[in-house]
Protein backbone atom coordinates (compact mmCIF):
# COMPACT_ATOMS: atom_id res chain seq x y z
CA UNK A 1 0.00 0.00 0.00
CA UNK A 2 1.34 3.62 -0.92
CA UNK A 3 2.40 5.13 2.11
CA UNK A 4 -0.58 7.73 3.37
CA UNK A 5 -0.48 11.45 3.12
CA UNK A 6 0.32 12.67 6.57
CA UNK A 7 -1.23 16.00 6.15
CA UNK A 8 -5.08 17.08 5.78
CA UNK A 9 -7.10 20.08 6.19
CA UNK A 10 -9.35 21.13 8.71
CA UNK A 11 -12.32 20.55 6.52
CA UNK A 12 -11.22 17.06 5.19
CA UNK A 13 -12.92 14.17 6.55
CA UNK A 14 -11.55 12.07 9.63
CA UNK A 15 -8.91 9.86 8.61
CA UNK A 16 -9.18 6.28 10.18
CA UNK A 17 -7.20 3.66 10.43
CA UNK A 18 -8.10 -0.04 10.52
CA UNK A 19 -5.21 -2.70 11.39
CA UNK A 20 -7.80 -5.95 10.88
CA UNK A 21 -6.68 -8.79 8.91
CA UNK A 22 -8.28 -9.73 5.39
CA UNK A 23 -7.27 -13.27 5.88
CA UNK A 24 -9.92 -14.43 7.84
CA UNK A 25 -13.73 -14.67 8.13
CA UNK A 26 -13.95 -12.83 10.50
CA UNK A 27 -11.86 -9.87 10.16
CA UNK A 28 -13.00 -9.32 6.38
CA UNK A 29 -16.30 -9.20 8.10
CA UNK A 30 -15.72 -7.15 10.66
CA UNK A 31 -14.09 -4.65 7.79
CA UNK A 32 -17.62 -5.71 6.29
CA UNK A 33 -19.60 -4.05 9.10
CA UNK A 34 -17.19 -0.70 9.39
CA UNK A 35 -17.66 -0.32 5.42
CA UNK A 36 -21.71 -0.52 5.76
CA UNK A 37 -20.91 2.25 8.69
CA UNK A 38 -19.67 4.33 6.23
CA UNK A 39 -21.76 3.97 3.37
CA UNK A 40 -24.83 5.33 5.47
CA UNK A 41 -22.62 8.15 7.35
CA UNK A 42 -20.03 9.10 4.53
CA UNK A 43 -17.81 10.46 7.75
CA UNK A 44 -14.45 8.83 7.41
CA UNK A 45 -11.43 8.25 4.90
CA UNK A 46 -9.93 4.49 5.33
CA UNK A 47 -6.52 3.05 5.28
CA UNK A 48 -6.20 -0.17 5.08
CA UNK A 49 -3.81 -2.49 3.82
CA UNK A 50 -4.27 -6.88 3.44
CA UNK A 51 -2.47 -7.96 5.82
CA UNK A 52 -2.77 -11.35 7.89
CA UNK A 53 -3.57 -11.41 12.17
CA UNK A 54 -0.35 -12.16 13.20
CA UNK A 55 1.30 -9.50 10.81
CA UNK A 56 3.36 -6.56 12.79
CA UNK A 57 2.70 -2.66 12.91
CA UNK A 58 2.82 -0.93 10.05
CA UNK A 59 5.43 1.42 9.22
CA UNK A 60 3.72 4.28 8.39
CA UNK A 61 1.24 4.20 11.70
CA UNK A 62 3.83 6.22 14.19
CA UNK A 63 4.28 9.20 11.83
CA UNK A 64 0.49 9.09 10.52
CA UNK A 65 -1.76 12.25 11.31
CA UNK A 66 -5.02 10.72 11.84
CA UNK A 67 -7.98 11.17 13.68
CA UNK A 68 -8.81 7.43 14.84
CA UNK A 69 -8.30 3.31 14.47
CA UNK A 70 -10.23 0.55 14.93
CA UNK A 71 -7.53 -2.80 15.58
CA UNK A 72 -7.16 -6.60 16.11
CA UNK A 73 -4.77 -6.15 18.64
CA UNK A 74 -3.21 -9.30 18.65
CA UNK A 75 -0.13 -8.87 20.77
CA UNK A 76 1.26 -6.39 22.77
CA UNK A 77 3.70 -4.54 20.35
CA UNK A 78 0.52 -3.38 17.74
CA UNK A 79 -1.06 -2.40 21.59
CA UNK A 80 1.86 -0.44 22.10
CA UNK A 81 1.92 1.35 18.75
CA UNK A 82 -2.00 2.30 18.48
CA UNK A 83 -1.53 3.60 22.14
CA UNK A 84 1.67 5.79 21.00
CA UNK A 85 -0.62 7.58 18.26
CA UNK A 86 -2.72 9.09 21.39
CA UNK A 87 -5.40 9.14 19.17
CA UNK A 88 -9.13 7.36 20.17
CA UNK A 89 -8.87 3.48 19.64
CA UNK A 90 -11.25 0.98 19.40
CA UNK A 91 -9.93 -2.88 20.03
CA UNK A 92 -12.32 -5.51 17.84
CA UNK A 93 -10.07 -8.60 19.30
CA UNK A 94 -9.69 -8.51 22.94
CA UNK A 95 -6.60 -10.90 23.50
CA UNK A 96 -4.51 -8.13 25.31
CA UNK A 97 -6.93 -6.82 27.73
CA UNK A 98 -4.51 -5.40 30.19
CA UNK A 99 -4.32 -2.22 27.64
CA UNK A 100 -8.32 -1.51 28.81
CA UNK A 101 -8.97 -0.11 24.83
CA UNK A 102 -12.65 0.18 24.57
CA UNK A 103 -13.58 -3.20 23.10
CA UNK A 104 -16.23 -4.88 20.78
CA UNK A 105 -16.78 -8.17 20.43
CA UNK A 106 -18.42 -11.15 19.71
CA UNK A 107 -20.08 -12.50 22.97
CA UNK A 108 -18.51 -15.76 22.94
CA UNK A 109 -20.42 -17.02 25.76
CA UNK A 110 -23.49 -16.72 23.75
CA UNK A 111 -21.60 -18.43 20.84
CA UNK A 112 -20.98 -21.33 22.96
CA UNK A 113 -24.23 -21.66 23.82
CA UNK A 114 -25.59 -22.00 20.54
CA UNK A 115 -23.07 -24.57 19.56
CA UNK A 116 -24.31 -26.73 22.56
CA UNK A 117 -28.17 -25.55 21.88
CA UNK A 118 -27.56 -26.79 18.71
CA UNK A 119 -26.06 -30.12 19.44
CA UNK A 120 -28.99 -30.85 22.34
CA UNK A 121 -31.82 -30.53 20.29
CA UNK A 122 -30.27 -33.20 17.87
CA UNK A 123 -30.80 -35.75 20.88
CA UNK A 124 -27.22 -35.54 21.91
CA UNK A 125 -26.52 -36.88 25.40
CA UNK A 126 -22.33 -36.81 24.75
CA UNK A 127 -20.39 -33.47 24.35
CA UNK A 128 -16.65 -32.37 23.78
CA UNK A 129 -14.80 -29.42 22.63
CA UNK A 130 -11.91 -28.68 20.68
CA UNK A 131 -9.97 -25.54 21.18
CA UNK A 132 -6.81 -23.43 21.82
CA UNK A 133 -4.48 -23.41 24.45
CA UNK A 134 -4.40 -20.10 26.13
CA UNK A 135 -6.22 -17.97 24.22
CA UNK A 136 -8.85 -16.13 26.13
CA UNK A 137 -11.72 -16.35 23.72
CA UNK A 138 -11.07 -19.94 22.88
CA UNK A 139 -10.92 -20.34 26.92
CA UNK A 140 -14.20 -18.58 27.18
CA UNK A 141 -16.49 -20.56 24.42
CA UNK A 142 -14.77 -23.65 26.42
CA UNK A 143 -15.98 -22.75 30.12
CA UNK A 144 -19.37 -21.23 28.17
CA UNK A 145 -19.76 -25.00 26.28
CA UNK A 146 -19.41 -26.60 29.13
CA UNK A 147 -21.74 -24.64 31.65
CA UNK A 148 -24.59 -24.95 29.28
CA UNK A 149 -24.29 -28.77 28.98
CA UNK A 150 -23.34 -29.23 32.28
CA UNK A 151 -27.03 -27.01 33.40
CA UNK A 152 -29.10 -29.40 31.14
CA UNK A 153 -27.47 -32.64 32.98
CA UNK A 154 -24.66 -33.56 31.09
CA UNK A 155 -20.63 -33.16 30.83
CA UNK A 156 -18.21 -32.47 28.39
CA UNK A 157 -14.81 -33.70 27.64
CA UNK A 158 -12.11 -30.97 26.46
CA UNK A 159 -8.96 -31.31 24.28
CA UNK A 160 -6.71 -28.46 23.87
CA UNK A 161 -3.26 -27.54 21.38
CA UNK A 162 -0.85 -24.79 21.44
CA UNK A 163 -1.71 -22.26 18.87
CA UNK A 164 1.56 -23.28 17.11
CA UNK A 165 2.25 -26.71 18.06
CA UNK A 166 5.99 -28.42 18.18
CA UNK A 167 4.54 -31.74 17.06
CA UNK A 168 4.53 -32.68 13.37
CA UNK A 169 0.67 -32.62 11.14
CA UNK A 170 0.57 -36.36 11.40
CA UNK A 171 1.57 -36.43 15.20
CA UNK A 172 -1.61 -34.07 15.55
CA UNK A 173 -3.63 -35.80 13.72
CA UNK A 174 -3.12 -39.18 15.23
CA UNK A 175 -3.42 -37.95 18.71
CA UNK A 176 -6.66 -35.84 18.32
CA UNK A 177 -7.89 -39.56 16.53
CA UNK A 178 -7.08 -41.30 19.93
CA UNK A 179 -8.96 -38.55 21.47
CA UNK A 180 -12.09 -39.22 18.86
CA UNK A 181 -11.96 -43.10 19.21
CA UNK A 182 -12.25 -42.66 23.51
CA UNK A 183 -15.19 -40.26 23.27
CA UNK A 184 -18.63 -41.92 23.87
CA UNK A 185 -20.43 -42.29 20.54
CA UNK A 186 -22.91 -40.27 19.33
CA UNK A 187 -21.17 -37.58 20.79
CA UNK A 188 -21.56 -33.83 20.02
CA UNK A 189 -18.37 -31.60 19.33
CA UNK A 190 -17.74 -27.87 19.49
CA UNK A 191 -14.72 -26.87 17.41
CA UNK A 192 -13.42 -22.99 18.82
CA UNK A 193 -13.02 -22.03 15.26
CA UNK A 194 -14.25 -23.09 11.95
CA UNK A 195 -10.20 -23.01 11.44
CA UNK A 196 -9.42 -26.21 13.14
CA UNK A 197 -12.54 -27.90 11.91
CA UNK A 198 -10.74 -29.67 9.03
CA UNK A 199 -8.08 -30.84 11.81
CA UNK A 200 -11.29 -33.10 13.90
CA UNK A 201 -12.86 -33.85 10.33
CA UNK A 202 -9.46 -35.79 9.11
CA UNK A 203 -8.88 -37.38 12.96
CA UNK A 204 -12.96 -38.40 12.91
CA UNK A 205 -11.92 -40.36 9.75
CA UNK A 206 -8.43 -41.57 10.84
CA UNK A 207 -10.44 -42.96 14.16
CA UNK A 208 -13.00 -44.27 11.79
CA UNK A 209 -15.99 -42.50 13.39
CA UNK A 210 -18.64 -41.78 11.05
CA UNK A 211 -19.50 -37.62 10.92
CA UNK A 212 -22.32 -36.69 11.94
CA UNK A 213 -23.50 -40.32 12.46
CA UNK A 214 -21.04 -40.97 15.25
CA UNK A 215 -19.42 -37.02 15.61
CA UNK A 216 -21.19 -34.32 15.01
CA UNK A 217 -18.77 -31.32 14.55
CA UNK A 218 -19.84 -27.35 14.30
CA UNK A 219 -17.64 -24.77 14.23
CA UNK A 220 -17.65 -21.02 15.11
CA UNK A 221 -17.44 -18.03 12.23
CA UNK A 222 -19.26 -18.98 9.19
CA UNK A 223 -16.39 -18.80 7.22
CA UNK A 224 -17.74 -20.26 4.17
CA UNK A 225 -14.90 -21.45 1.46
CA UNK A 226 -13.53 -22.73 4.52
CA UNK A 227 -16.57 -25.04 5.73
CA UNK A 228 -17.30 -26.16 2.18
CA UNK A 229 -13.97 -27.23 1.04
CA UNK A 230 -14.43 -29.69 5.00
CA UNK A 231 -15.57 -32.85 3.90
CA UNK A 232 -18.55 -33.08 5.40
CA UNK A 233 -19.20 -29.29 4.83
CA UNK A 234 -18.79 -28.05 8.42
CA UNK A 235 -21.83 -26.60 10.27
CA UNK A 236 -20.81 -23.08 11.71
CA UNK A 237 -21.91 -20.76 14.32
CA UNK A 238 -22.00 -17.19 12.80
CA UNK A 239 -21.24 -15.02 15.15
CA UNK A 240 -21.81 -11.09 13.87
CA UNK A 241 -18.72 -9.78 13.14
CA UNK A 242 -20.12 -7.61 10.73
CA UNK A 243 -22.01 -6.21 13.51
CA UNK A 244 -19.06 -5.97 15.20
CA UNK A 245 -17.47 -3.64 12.42
CA UNK A 246 -20.63 -1.43 12.59
CA UNK A 247 -20.68 -1.32 16.59
CA UNK A 248 -17.16 -0.28 16.64
CA UNK A 249 -17.17 2.56 13.82
CA UNK A 250 -20.18 3.89 15.98
CA UNK A 251 -17.90 3.88 18.98
CA UNK A 252 -14.95 5.26 17.65
CA UNK A 253 -17.08 8.09 16.32
CA UNK A 254 -18.53 8.71 19.41
CA UNK A 255 -14.68 8.75 21.24
CA UNK A 256 -13.79 10.97 18.43
CA UNK A 257 -16.29 13.36 19.15
CA UNK A 258 -14.74 13.37 22.78
CA UNK A 259 -17.98 10.89 23.97
CA UNK A 260 -16.87 8.76 26.83
CA UNK A 261 -15.67 5.53 26.90
CA UNK A 262 -18.20 2.86 27.52
CA UNK A 263 -17.68 1.21 31.31
CA UNK A 264 -17.52 -2.64 30.04
CA UNK A 265 -17.38 -4.13 27.10
CA UNK A 266 -19.78 -3.91 24.07
CA UNK A 267 -21.13 -7.63 23.52
CA UNK A 268 -22.44 -8.73 19.62
CA UNK A 269 -24.79 -11.43 19.86
CA UNK A 270 -24.31 -14.45 17.61
CA UNK A 271 -27.27 -14.45 14.52
CA UNK A 272 -27.57 -18.34 13.98
CA UNK A 273 -25.68 -21.86 13.19
CA UNK A 274 -25.68 -22.11 10.04
CA UNK A 275 -26.50 -26.01 9.68
CA UNK A 276 -24.17 -28.48 7.21
CA UNK A 277 -24.09 -31.96 6.88
CA UNK A 278 -21.13 -32.44 9.52
CA UNK A 279 -24.33 -31.62 12.18
CA UNK A 280 -27.55 -32.67 9.96
CA UNK A 281 -27.97 -35.79 11.83
CA UNK A 282 -30.57 -36.90 14.47
CA UNK A 283 -28.06 -38.66 17.55
CA UNK A 284 -29.32 -42.44 17.34
CA UNK A 285 -27.92 -45.24 19.22
CA UNK A 286 -29.26 -48.03 17.01
CA UNK A 287 -26.55 -48.28 14.54
CA UNK A 288 -28.35 -49.62 12.07
CA UNK A 289 -31.23 -47.19 12.00
CA UNK A 290 -28.03 -44.48 12.09
CA UNK A 291 -26.11 -46.29 9.18
CA UNK A 292 -29.64 -46.34 6.83
CA UNK A 293 -30.01 -42.36 7.65
CA UNK A 294 -26.31 -41.78 6.24
CA UNK A 295 -27.17 -43.68 3.44
CA UNK A 296 -30.48 -41.82 2.67
CA UNK A 297 -28.59 -38.41 2.80
CA UNK A 298 -26.17 -40.06 0.59
CA UNK A 299 -27.87 -41.69 -1.81
CA UNK A 300 -31.58 -40.22 -2.21
CA UNK A 301 -31.47 -38.52 -5.30
CA UNK A 302 -30.10 -42.01 -6.65
CA UNK A 303 -33.99 -43.44 -6.13
CA UNK A 304 -33.05 -45.65 -3.39
CA UNK A 305 -35.76 -47.24 -1.73
CA UNK A 306 -36.91 -49.21 1.35
CA UNK A 307 -36.26 -52.78 0.38
CA UNK A 308 -32.65 -52.18 -0.55
CA UNK A 309 -31.45 -49.77 2.47
CA UNK A 310 -33.15 -52.71 4.59
CA UNK A 311 -31.18 -55.47 3.19
CA UNK A 312 -28.26 -53.25 3.33
CA UNK A 313 -28.30 -52.56 7.65
CA UNK A 314 -29.14 -56.04 7.57
CA UNK A 315 -32.75 -56.39 9.06
CA UNK A 316 -35.99 -57.67 7.47
CA UNK A 317 -38.12 -55.07 6.15
CA UNK A 318 -40.96 -54.68 9.10
CA UNK A 319 -38.56 -54.84 11.20
CA UNK A 320 -36.69 -52.21 9.73
CA UNK A 321 -39.69 -50.10 8.91
CA UNK A 322 -40.56 -50.04 13.04
CA UNK A 323 -36.82 -49.36 14.25
CA UNK A 324 -37.05 -46.42 12.17
CA UNK A 325 -40.12 -44.61 13.41
CA UNK A 326 -39.43 -45.74 16.96
CA UNK A 327 -36.27 -44.00 16.57
CA UNK A 328 -37.46 -40.87 14.08
CA UNK A 329 -41.08 -40.79 14.61
CA UNK A 330 -41.21 -40.24 10.79
CA UNK A 331 -41.15 -43.21 8.13
CA UNK A 332 -38.64 -44.50 6.03
CA UNK A 333 -40.19 -42.92 2.89
CA UNK A 334 -41.03 -39.62 4.57
CA UNK A 335 -37.23 -39.66 5.78
CA UNK A 336 -35.77 -40.57 2.23
CA UNK A 337 -38.59 -37.69 0.68
CA UNK A 338 -36.95 -35.02 3.04
CA UNK A 339 -33.13 -35.71 1.88
CA UNK A 340 -34.45 -35.28 -1.58
CA UNK A 341 -35.92 -31.87 -1.18
CA UNK A 342 -33.03 -30.54 0.96
CA UNK A 343 -30.92 -31.28 -1.83
CA UNK A 344 -33.08 -30.10 -3.98
CA UNK A 345 -33.50 -26.82 -2.07
CA UNK A 346 -29.28 -26.83 -2.41
CA UNK A 347 -29.01 -27.15 -6.19
CA UNK A 348 -31.97 -24.12 -6.66
CA UNK A 349 -29.76 -21.98 -3.93
CA UNK A 350 -26.00 -22.64 -5.34
CA UNK A 351 -26.51 -23.52 -8.96
CA UNK A 352 -27.94 -22.14 -12.07
CA UNK A 353 -29.62 -25.61 -13.33
CA UNK A 354 -32.49 -26.03 -14.76
CA UNK A 355 -35.53 -27.27 -12.82
CA UNK A 356 -35.57 -30.13 -15.03
CA UNK A 357 -32.32 -31.05 -14.20
CA UNK A 358 -32.71 -30.79 -10.12
CA UNK A 359 -35.63 -33.00 -10.43
CA UNK A 360 -33.50 -35.43 -12.32
CA UNK A 361 -30.58 -35.43 -10.08
CA UNK A 362 -32.63 -35.35 -6.94
CA UNK A 363 -34.60 -38.61 -7.42
CA UNK A 364 -38.28 -36.75 -7.97
CA UNK A 365 -37.74 -37.41 -12.35
CA UNK A 366 -40.51 -35.00 -13.14
CA UNK A 367 -40.06 -31.61 -12.37
CA UNK A 368 -43.90 -31.43 -12.32
CA UNK A 369 -43.34 -33.92 -8.91
CA UNK A 370 -40.52 -31.84 -8.05
CA UNK A 371 -42.89 -28.50 -7.91
CA UNK A 372 -46.13 -30.66 -6.04
CA UNK A 373 -43.60 -31.36 -3.76
CA UNK A 374 -42.54 -27.77 -3.08
CA UNK A 375 -45.84 -26.69 -3.11
CA UNK A 376 -47.18 -28.81 -0.43
CA UNK A 377 -44.21 -29.16 2.06
CA UNK A 378 -42.47 -25.24 1.56
CA UNK A 379 -45.73 -23.30 0.21
CA UNK A 380 -44.08 -21.94 -2.59
CA UNK A 381 -42.87 -23.54 -6.18
CA UNK A 382 -39.19 -23.97 -6.61
CA UNK A 383 -38.83 -20.85 -8.85
CA UNK A 384 -40.46 -18.87 -6.20
CA UNK A 385 -38.23 -20.70 -3.52
CA UNK A 386 -35.43 -19.65 -6.22
CA UNK A 387 -36.10 -16.55 -6.41
CA UNK A 388 -35.97 -15.80 -2.65
CA UNK A 389 -33.03 -16.86 -1.30
CA UNK A 390 -30.84 -15.56 -3.70
CA UNK A 391 -32.37 -12.09 -4.10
Amino acid sequence: MKRPNTTKSANSRRHVALLVETSLASGRDILCGIARYVREHEPWALYHEPRSLEESVPRWLSSWKGDGIIARIQNPAIAAAVKATGLPVVDVLGVVPKERFPLVHVDDGAIAVAAADHLRERGFRHFAYFGIEKENWSESRRDAFARAVRTAGFDATVYELPRAAADSWETIEEDLAAWIRQLPKPVGVMVCSDQRGPLVLEACRRANSVVPDEVAVVGVDNDVPLCQVCNPPLSSVQPGHEQVGYEAAVLLERLMNRGAHPKSPILVQPRAVITRQSSDVLAIEDRPIATALRLIRESAGQGIRVESLARQVGLSRSVFQRRFRAALKRSVHQEILNARLKRAQELLTETDLALAEIAERTGFKHQEYLGAVFKSRLGSTPAQFRRRVIR
